[in-house]
């Protein structure tokens, strides 16, 4: 699984990109043929006052694509819920599978 973290007008923390890292390493648990991630990290901006952290998620799989988008004051909040909500998309996807 490729792993990759783009930050848009900001150069993200050291911290901030190893929380992510670990915390999609977990995603190999729900599918096992993922392919790559792409996280991007934007900063929503209104008249150059910050003003709320978006964080999108988009995984790969074959014959399949997921994509969350998550926007809140934190990037760590932003991200842990737009994983849960990948994380929701990739098991339903499964369970229709099986069925």
């Amino acid at each position: 699984m490729i792993v990759h973290v783009q930050a848009l007008h900001f150069d993200a923390d050291r911290k901030l990109v190893d929380f992510i890292t670990k915390k999609l390493e977990k995603l190999n648990q729900y599918h096992d043929r993922i392919i790559k991630v792409d996280v991007i990290l934007n900063l929503d901006n209104v008249k150059h006052q910050i003003k709320d952290k978006i964080a999108e998620i988009r995984v790969h799989v074959p014959r399949a694509d997921f994509f969350v988008k998550s926007t809140s004051k934190s990037f760590e909040v932003s991200f842990e819920e737009a994983f849960n909500a990948v994380v929701q998309q990739i098991k339903k996807k499964k369970e229709r599978q099986a069925a």
